[in-house]
C-alpha cells in the first residue's frame, strides 16, 4: 500500500512513541482529546495507541461515524422506501429497490431495521458506491433504484458525481434519498456543551481531503482547542498527538496539518464545486444531537428529478428519536460517556447481536471498544 505501510514500520513508530510519552510528562494538567472520525477511532485501537497513553491523556470519540449518527427516523424512512413495492413515476409502474452501504443493513430504526424488512420481502441491495447503484439502475430498467445517501463530506462528492452521470446518461430510474451530513455545524453545537470539557481535537483526515485545513480555524479559536489534522496510520496519529501536546504546553489553540501527503489547506476545490452544484445546505436530524440547522445536504431544484423525496417525502420532527430501551448511543456519540458505561454494552449488545448503531457499524465506537478495548463487564 503506497504511503501507508511505511507509516506502520516499527523503526519509525517506536521513536515517536518514546517522544510522545516524554512530552506528556511535561504537561501540568490532564488533557482530553476528541477524535471525530470513525476511522480514527478504529485506527487508534488497532494500533494499540490507546493502551500506551497514561491516564492523564484521555482520548474521547465524537460523532464521526456516519452510520451511527443516522437517526432512527431516517432508518424508518429507508425501510418505508424498501417496502414500497411498486410506484408509478413518469407514467410507468416500476418495482422499487433500495441500494445501501452494508453498514446500514442492521442499524435499528425506531421500530425495525432494513435486515428485518429484507427478511420479510422488502427489496434491499448492498452496494459499494453510489456509482454501483447507478449501474444497478441501468441494468434493471424495470426497477427504480433508490440510493440511501448516508455519509459526510467524503461521500457527498461521489453522490454528486453519480447524479451528474445519471443526468448525462438520461437515466430515468435512479433516485437518491439524501441523508448526508456535514461535520462543522454539529461540532459547533457539541463543543458548546460545558460538560464536555475538551482540550484538543484530532481533525478527520478523510473529511479534510475535501474541505481542507483552514475551515477548522474558527472552531479552534472559538473553543480554544489545539487542533491537528491527522492521518490513519500509527506514525500519523503519533505525529498528530505530538503536535497537540506541543500546543497544549504553550497554551495555543491553532490548526496544524499532520497529514500533508493527502490534505491541503484548501482541500479539493473540484469536489467542493461538484457538491455545491448538486446540493444545498438544509436542516437535518442527527442521532443523539437532534435537528441541527444547515448541517445536512438537500438536492437542488435543478436536479430535483433525482430526489426520492418528491415521491417519498421526509419531514423529521425533533424529539421523535426512540433509542432501544437502555441504549445510550446518543450519549456515547456526544462524548458524554464511554461505551462501557452503557448498561447494554457487552451484555445484550455485542457485534454479533447489536442493539445500537454504535455497535453495528464497522466504524462505531462501541464496536471498537468491544473488539479492541476493555469489553469485560
Amino acid at each position: 500500500m503506497k504511503h501507508a505501510e511505511e507509516y506502520r514500520e516499527t523503526a519509525l513508530v517506536r521513536p515517536l512513541v518514546k517522544r510522545l510519552l516524554a512530552e506528556i510528562t511535561t504537561l501540568n494538567r490532564p488533557a482530553r482529546i476528541m477524535e471525530v472520525c470513525g476511522t480514527h477511532t478504529m485506527a487508534i485501537f488497532q494500533s494499540g495507541l490507546k493502551s500506551i497513553l497514561p491516564k492523564e491523556v484521555e482520548l474521547v470519540s465524537g460523532p464521526g461515524c456516519p452510520v451511527c449518527v443516522t437517526a432512527g427516523s431516517h432508518m424508518d424512512y429507508f425501510i418505508e422506501i424498501a417496502r414500497a413495492g411498486e410506484i408509478e413515476d413518469g407514467g410507468r409502474r416500476r418495482t422499487v429497490r433500495l441500494a445501501i452501504f452494508g453498514d446500514l443493513f442492521r442499524v435499528p430504526g425506531n421500530t425495525s431495521s432494513l435486515a428485518a424488512a429484507s427478511a420479510a420481502g422488502a427489496l434491499v441491495s448492498i452496494v459499494y458506491s453510489p456509482m454501483d447503484a447507478l449501474k444497478l439502475a441501468i441494468a434493471h430498467p424495470d426497477e427504480v433504484i433508490i440510493f440511501a445517501g448516508v455519509g459526510f463530506e467524503t461521500t457527498s462528492p461521489t453522490i454528486a458525481a453519480t447524479l451528474l452521470a445519471a443526468e448525462r446518461g438520461k437515466v430515468d430510474n435512479f433516485l437518491v434519498a439524501p441523508c448526508q451530513k456535514t461535520m462543522l455545524k454539529p461540532l459547533d453545537a457539541l463543543f458548546a456543551d460545558p460538560e464536555l470539557r475538551l482540550d484538543a481535537l484530532l481533525c478527520p483526515g478523510h473529511v479534510c481531503t475535501i474541505i481542507g485545513v483552514n475551515v477548522w480555524r474558527p472552531l479552534a479559536e472559538k473553543f480554544h482547542l489545539a487542533s491537528v489534522v491527522a492521518g490513519f496510520e500509527a506514525a500519523d496519529l503519533l505525529e498528530a498527538l505530538l503536535m497537540i501536546i506541543a500546543q497544549l504546553q504553550k497554551g495555543e489553540a491553532k490548526v496544524e496539518n499532520a497529514y500533508p501527503r493527502a490534505v491541503h489547506k484548501d482541500g479539493n476545490p473540484r469536489a467542493q464545486a461538484m457538491v455545491a452544484e448538486v446540493f444545498e445546505p438544509c436542516d437535518t436530524l442527527w442521532r443523539g444531537l437532534g435537528i441541527l440547522p444547515e448541517s445536512g445536504l438537500a438536492i437542488r431544484e435543478k436536479y430535483r428529478r433525482f430526489d426520492a423525496g418528491r415521491i417519498f417525502p421526509f419531514d423529521p420532527v425533533a424529539g421523535d428519536e426512540k433509542s432501544p430501551k437502555g441504549c445510550r448511543c446518543g450519549e456515547v456519540l456526544r462524548g458524554r460517556i464511554s461505551p462501557q458505561e452503557c448498561p447494554l454494552f457487552g451484555r445484550a449488545c455485542t457485534p454479533s447481536q447489536p442493539i445500537g448503531p454504535c455497535m453495528v457499524s464497522s466504524e462505531g465506537v462501541c464496536a471498537a471498544h468491544y473488539k479492541y478495548g476493555e469489553n469485560n463487564v
